[in-house]
């Protein structure tokens, strides 16, 4: 089977670095938009082509996966000619199935999905809806796939990606402030990465919840509780869940 991808960001870049790099790799078909990310994977994956066109893509490719962002995603998939047996595979946020379905007619199915940079080492937990073989098939090449009940529940999982960069700053505030205590800021940097990056693999390797790891790593009267109350105590974690609600109003308009 091969696989089309209408758009070609860092998303689609990943999808299909993981897909080429695992065994067996499909047929890959890059539109023309993002030209150098589509030159840089075909030079880089003899299974991978830029096609002239995105209709070309489509043209080659059963299942499509759409990579452009919300505002144009109407406006690509107008220029566009889908076959009853095509499946639309979006990674487009804030746009609903019924929606993708109107635009995308005759497609014979539309799924939303929310694939994850760690696509490019075959470790991403996909979220699909609804579910669907082509788009499973696709997903578990590159990782593994979760479906939610509804579509709503895809879309509170699609707010909870918006926090990524936040983690990502809050990290480098903990280093910017043991810069600020003298310690040099490359070794501050190799302390953190090291210690949250190994956290996460602890956390991949545990079947417990957040809380009772949390738990773990709170002694009474410790430092660790101390940090924490003190955030609890400046209204971190409610504004955590105001900051998800917007965005989970912006992600359902």
């Amino acid at each position: 089977m091969g696989y089309g991808f209408v758009g070609a960001g860092e998303i689609t870049a990943a999808i299909v670095e993981g897909l080429s790099t695992g065994e067996d790799p499909p047929e890959v078909f890059l539109s023309p938009r993002g030209r150098a990310v589509s030159a840089a994977l075909a030079e880089r994956f003899p299974n991978v082509r830029v096609c002239a066109s995105n209709q070309e893509v489509l043209d080659h490719a059963p299942v499509v996966v759409l990579g452009v962002p919300a505002p144009v995603a109407r406006e690509v998939l107008a220029e566009l000619a889908f076959r009853p047996e095509h499946v639309l595979v979006s990674a487009t946020s804030g746009v609903p199935v019924e929606r993708l379905r109107a635009w995308s007619a005759p497609a014979g199915e539309v799924v939303r999905s929310i694939p994850l940079p760690q696509a490019t080492r075959r470790r991403s937990l996909t979220v699909v809806y609804p579910e669907n073989a082509a788009a499973r098939e696709l997903f578990t090449r590159v990782g593994s796939v979760l479906v939610p009940g509804d579509e709503a529940a895809l879309e509170t999982f699609l707010g909870a990606t918006a926090t990524f960069a936040a983690h990502l700053d809050y990290l480098a505030t903990v280093v910017d402030w043991m810069a600020g205590q003298g310690v040099d800021h490359d070794a501050a940097n190799a302390f953190v990465t090291h210690v949250f990056g190994e956290l996460g693999r602890s956390l991949l390797e545990r079947p417990d919840s957040l809380t009772v790891m949390a738990a773990r790593h709170t002694t009474p009267g410790g430092l660790n509780e101390q940090f924490r109350d003190d955030l609890r105590g400046d209204g971190m974690p409610d504004a955590v869940r105001r900051a998800l609600d917007r965005i989970l109003a912006r992600v359902r308009k």
